[in-house]
Protein backbone atom coordinates (compact mmCIF):
# COMPACT_ATOMS: atom_id res chain seq x y z
CA UNK A 1 0.00 0.00 0.00
CA UNK A 2 1.48 3.24 -0.91
CA UNK A 3 1.67 5.93 1.84
CA UNK A 4 -1.81 7.79 2.24
CA UNK A 5 -1.36 11.76 1.64
CA UNK A 6 -0.50 14.23 4.50
CA UNK A 7 -3.13 15.47 7.12
CA UNK A 8 -1.55 18.36 7.55
CA UNK A 9 -0.02 20.79 4.95
CA UNK A 10 2.57 24.23 6.07
CA UNK A 11 1.38 26.80 3.76
CA UNK A 12 2.43 30.79 3.78
CA UNK A 13 -0.05 33.20 4.54
CA UNK A 14 -0.24 37.20 5.05
CA UNK A 15 -1.34 38.04 8.23
CA UNK A 16 -2.56 40.98 9.47
CA UNK A 17 -3.10 42.50 13.09
CA UNK A 18 -6.14 45.49 12.94
CA UNK A 19 -4.50 46.24 16.73
CA UNK A 20 -1.06 46.30 16.33
CA UNK A 21 -1.25 47.68 12.83
CA UNK A 22 1.25 44.92 11.90
CA UNK A 23 1.00 42.91 8.98
CA UNK A 24 3.61 39.90 8.25
CA UNK A 25 4.18 36.56 6.25
CA UNK A 26 3.75 33.47 8.46
CA UNK A 27 4.05 29.63 7.80
CA UNK A 28 0.60 28.37 9.14
CA UNK A 29 -0.77 24.76 8.99
CA UNK A 30 -3.84 23.89 6.89
CA UNK A 31 -5.47 20.59 7.64
CA UNK A 32 -6.13 18.38 4.54
CA UNK A 33 -9.40 17.07 2.90
CA UNK A 34 -8.94 14.30 0.17
CA UNK A 35 -11.43 12.07 -1.72
CA UNK A 36 -12.22 8.56 0.68
CA UNK A 37 -13.85 6.01 -1.49
CA UNK A 38 -16.28 3.39 0.09
CA UNK A 39 -16.08 0.30 -1.87
CA UNK A 40 -18.25 -3.23 -0.72
CA UNK A 41 -16.70 -6.52 -2.32
CA UNK A 42 -15.41 -4.26 -5.12
CA UNK A 43 -18.09 -2.09 -6.07
CA UNK A 44 -18.12 1.31 -5.49
CA UNK A 45 -20.78 3.12 -2.93
CA UNK A 46 -20.19 5.94 -1.98
CA UNK A 47 -17.25 8.79 -1.57
CA UNK A 48 -16.44 11.14 1.55
CA UNK A 49 -14.33 14.00 1.68
CA UNK A 50 -12.48 13.28 4.52
CA UNK A 51 -8.81 13.65 6.25
CA UNK A 52 -6.93 10.76 5.23
CA UNK A 53 -6.12 9.52 8.36
CA UNK A 54 -7.89 6.38 9.95
CA UNK A 55 -9.48 5.89 7.09
CA UNK A 56 -10.06 1.99 7.40
CA UNK A 57 -11.80 3.16 11.00
CA UNK A 58 -14.35 5.85 8.94
CA UNK A 59 -14.94 3.26 6.31
CA UNK A 60 -16.10 0.28 9.31
CA UNK A 61 -17.69 2.94 11.12
CA UNK A 62 -19.51 4.62 8.15
CA UNK A 63 -20.43 1.16 7.58
CA UNK A 64 -21.68 0.34 10.87
CA UNK A 65 -23.91 3.44 11.19
CA UNK A 66 -25.12 3.08 7.34
CA UNK A 67 -26.37 -0.03 8.83
CA UNK A 68 -24.85 -1.50 5.78
CA UNK A 69 -23.28 -4.40 7.76
CA UNK A 70 -22.40 -5.20 11.38
CA UNK A 71 -18.81 -5.77 13.11
CA UNK A 72 -19.36 -9.23 12.76
CA UNK A 73 -19.89 -9.21 8.79
CA UNK A 74 -16.99 -7.34 8.06
CA UNK A 75 -14.25 -9.88 6.86
CA UNK A 76 -11.70 -7.39 5.85
CA UNK A 77 -10.86 -3.84 5.23
CA UNK A 78 -8.47 -2.72 2.43
CA UNK A 79 -6.83 0.55 1.14
CA UNK A 80 -5.59 1.66 -1.90
CA UNK A 81 -4.06 5.35 -2.49
CA UNK A 82 -4.84 5.95 -6.36
CA UNK A 83 -4.45 8.92 -8.12
CA UNK A 84 -7.84 10.28 -7.35
CA UNK A 85 -7.19 9.71 -3.54
CA UNK A 86 -7.55 7.05 -1.20
CA UNK A 87 -10.07 3.80 -1.85
CA UNK A 88 -11.10 2.01 1.05
CA UNK A 89 -12.47 -1.71 0.28
CA UNK A 90 -14.76 -3.15 2.72
CA UNK A 91 -15.08 -7.14 2.12
CA UNK A 92 -18.56 -8.11 3.53
CA UNK A 93 -19.57 -12.01 4.56
CA UNK A 94 -22.15 -13.67 2.45
CA UNK A 95 -25.00 -13.10 4.82
CA UNK A 96 -23.87 -9.12 4.95
CA UNK A 97 -24.06 -9.27 0.95
CA UNK A 98 -27.33 -10.27 0.68
CA UNK A 99 -28.60 -7.28 3.26
CA UNK A 100 -26.82 -4.49 1.58
CA UNK A 101 -29.30 -3.93 -1.20
CA UNK A 102 -31.88 -2.65 1.69
CA UNK A 103 -28.63 0.38 2.51
CA UNK A 104 -29.52 3.88 1.12
CA UNK A 105 -27.66 4.22 -2.05
CA UNK A 106 -25.99 7.37 -2.60
CA UNK A 107 -25.65 8.99 -6.15
CA UNK A 108 -22.90 11.85 -5.41
CA UNK A 109 -20.03 12.35 -3.05
CA UNK A 110 -20.40 13.67 0.68
CA UNK A 111 -19.03 16.57 1.26
CA UNK A 112 -17.04 17.10 4.51
CA UNK A 113 -19.98 19.61 6.15
CA UNK A 114 -22.87 16.91 4.72
CA UNK A 115 -24.00 13.75 6.43
CA UNK A 116 -26.78 12.81 4.13
CA UNK A 117 -25.09 14.01 1.04
CA UNK A 118 -26.59 11.55 -2.18
CA UNK A 119 -29.26 10.14 -0.60
CA UNK A 120 -31.98 9.43 -3.20
CA UNK A 121 -35.35 9.00 -1.48
CA UNK A 122 -36.91 11.50 1.06
CA UNK A 123 -37.67 8.30 3.26
CA UNK A 124 -34.09 6.88 3.62
CA UNK A 125 -32.86 10.15 5.25
CA UNK A 126 -34.78 10.27 8.56
CA UNK A 127 -35.44 6.20 9.24
CA UNK A 128 -36.41 4.93 12.73
CA UNK A 129 -34.45 4.44 15.33
CA UNK A 130 -34.32 1.20 18.15
CA UNK A 131 -34.60 2.51 21.74
CA UNK A 132 -31.56 1.94 23.49
CA UNK A 133 -31.47 0.23 27.12
CA UNK A 134 -31.51 1.97 30.25
CA UNK A 135 -28.60 2.93 32.46
CA UNK A 136 -25.93 3.53 33.08
CA UNK A 137 -26.09 6.47 35.42
CA UNK A 138 -22.97 8.38 35.12
CA UNK A 139 -21.60 11.65 37.63
CA UNK A 140 -22.77 15.26 35.90
CA UNK A 141 -18.52 16.01 37.14
CA UNK A 142 -18.07 13.33 34.18
CA UNK A 143 -19.04 15.32 31.21
CA UNK A 144 -16.56 18.20 31.99
CA UNK A 145 -13.49 15.90 33.08
CA UNK A 146 -14.31 14.75 29.62
CA UNK A 147 -13.92 17.76 27.90
CA UNK A 148 -11.10 18.92 29.29
CA UNK A 149 -9.16 16.21 28.74
CA UNK A 150 -10.28 16.15 25.11
CA UNK A 151 -8.60 19.55 24.49
CA UNK A 152 -5.32 17.99 24.75
CA UNK A 153 -5.94 15.38 22.41
CA UNK A 154 -6.53 16.80 19.53
CA UNK A 155 -3.62 17.38 17.84
CA UNK A 156 -4.91 18.26 14.45
CA UNK A 157 -7.37 20.40 15.50
CA UNK A 158 -5.16 22.02 18.12
CA UNK A 159 -2.79 22.94 14.98
CA UNK A 160 -4.75 23.83 12.12
CA UNK A 161 -8.09 24.89 14.15
CA UNK A 162 -9.56 23.48 11.14
CA UNK A 163 -10.93 19.41 12.37
CA UNK A 164 -13.61 18.62 14.74
CA UNK A 165 -13.18 15.54 17.16
CA UNK A 166 -15.15 12.79 18.23
CA UNK A 167 -14.28 10.90 21.70
CA UNK A 168 -15.71 7.82 23.51
CA UNK A 169 -15.13 8.16 27.51
CA UNK A 170 -15.90 6.24 30.52
CA UNK A 171 -18.32 6.62 33.20
CA UNK A 172 -16.27 8.87 35.33
CA UNK A 173 -14.91 10.66 32.36
CA UNK A 174 -11.75 8.75 31.34
CA UNK A 175 -11.35 9.26 27.81
CA UNK A 176 -11.27 6.00 25.72
CA UNK A 177 -10.47 6.61 22.07
CA UNK A 178 -10.22 10.17 20.30
CA UNK A 179 -11.12 10.82 16.19
CA UNK A 180 -10.51 14.06 14.12
CA UNK A 181 -11.77 14.57 10.52
CA UNK A 182 -12.31 18.25 8.74
CA UNK A 183 -15.82 17.13 8.55
CA UNK A 184 -18.16 16.44 12.11
CA UNK A 185 -19.76 13.32 10.16
CA UNK A 186 -16.69 11.87 9.34
CA UNK A 187 -14.86 12.46 12.98
CA UNK A 188 -18.22 10.30 14.39
CA UNK A 189 -17.69 8.21 11.96
CA UNK A 190 -14.28 7.37 12.38
CA UNK A 191 -14.85 6.88 16.28
CA UNK A 192 -17.75 4.08 16.17
CA UNK A 193 -15.45 2.28 13.56
CA UNK A 194 -12.29 2.20 15.87
CA UNK A 195 -13.95 1.36 18.97
CA UNK A 196 -16.24 -1.31 16.92
CA UNK A 197 -12.79 -2.99 16.04
CA UNK A 198 -10.82 -2.39 18.98
CA UNK A 199 -13.62 -3.92 20.74
CA UNK A 200 -13.96 -0.74 23.15
CA UNK A 201 -17.70 0.42 25.10
CA UNK A 202 -18.10 3.21 26.72
CA UNK A 203 -21.28 5.14 27.92
CA UNK A 204 -20.20 8.53 26.84
CA UNK A 205 -19.27 9.96 23.51
CA UNK A 206 -18.36 13.64 22.79
CA UNK A 207 -18.61 15.78 19.75
CA UNK A 208 -17.11 19.40 19.44
CA UNK A 209 -19.43 19.97 16.94
CA UNK A 210 -23.06 21.03 16.36
CA UNK A 211 -25.65 18.26 17.18
CA UNK A 212 -27.68 17.71 13.80
CA UNK A 213 -29.88 14.52 13.21
CA UNK A 214 -27.30 12.22 11.84
CA UNK A 215 -24.87 12.55 14.70
CA UNK A 216 -27.81 11.65 16.95
CA UNK A 217 -28.45 8.49 14.34
CA UNK A 218 -24.99 7.77 14.16
CA UNK A 219 -24.38 7.70 18.12
CA UNK A 220 -27.62 5.85 18.92
CA UNK A 221 -26.67 2.83 15.80
CA UNK A 222 -23.73 2.67 17.42
CA UNK A 223 -25.31 1.85 20.96
CA UNK A 224 -23.39 4.73 23.11
CA UNK A 225 -26.22 6.29 25.46
CA UNK A 226 -25.04 9.39 26.16
CA UNK A 227 -24.32 11.83 23.73
CA UNK A 228 -22.72 15.60 24.41
CA UNK A 229 -22.05 18.13 22.16
CA UNK A 230 -20.59 21.58 22.65
CA UNK A 231 -23.47 23.35 20.65
CA UNK A 232 -27.02 23.43 20.37
CA UNK A 233 -28.99 20.27 18.93
CA UNK A 234 -31.65 20.95 16.23
CA UNK A 235 -35.30 20.54 17.11
CA UNK A 236 -34.92 17.21 14.73
CA UNK A 237 -31.89 15.79 16.50
CA UNK A 238 -34.04 16.10 20.17
CA UNK A 239 -36.87 14.19 18.76
CA UNK A 240 -34.87 11.30 17.67
CA UNK A 241 -32.61 11.14 20.82
CA UNK A 242 -36.36 10.81 22.73
CA UNK A 243 -37.10 8.09 19.90
CA UNK A 244 -34.06 6.14 20.25
CA UNK A 245 -33.76 6.78 24.43
CA UNK A 246 -31.02 8.51 24.12
CA UNK A 247 -29.52 11.16 26.93
CA UNK A 248 -28.19 14.56 24.82
CA UNK A 249 -26.67 17.00 26.18
CA UNK A 250 -25.56 19.77 24.84
CA UNK A 251 -23.60 23.26 24.90
CA UNK A 252 -21.50 22.00 27.33
CA UNK A 253 -19.25 24.44 28.51
CA UNK A 254 -16.24 24.67 31.72
CA UNK A 255 -19.02 25.89 33.86
CA UNK A 256 -22.09 23.46 32.98
CA UNK A 257 -24.04 22.08 30.15
CA UNK A 258 -27.85 21.51 29.48
CA UNK A 259 -29.72 18.32 29.19
CA UNK A 260 -32.12 18.28 26.63
CA UNK A 261 -33.42 14.79 26.63
CA UNK A 262 -32.71 11.28 28.79
CA UNK A 263 -31.75 13.13 31.95
CA UNK A 264 -32.49 9.80 33.96
CA UNK A 265 -28.62 8.93 33.27
CA UNK A 266 -27.38 12.00 34.52
CA UNK A 267 -26.42 12.12 38.25
CA UNK A 268 -26.19 15.34 40.32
Amino acid sequence: MSPLPPVMEVRSARQRNHRAGTDQTIERPLADEAPVGILYDGRPHAVLMATPADVEDLAVGFTLSERIATIDQIADVSVEVVAEGVQVDVRLTAGARASKAKARARTMEGRSSCGLCGVQRLAAAVRPLDALAEGPVIPSAAIATAFAALEDRQALGNLTRAAHAAALAKADGTLLLVREDVGRHNALDKLIGAAARAGVTGPLCLLTSRCSYEMVEKAAVAGFPILAAISAPTALALRKAEESNLTLIALARADGFTVFAGGQRIAP
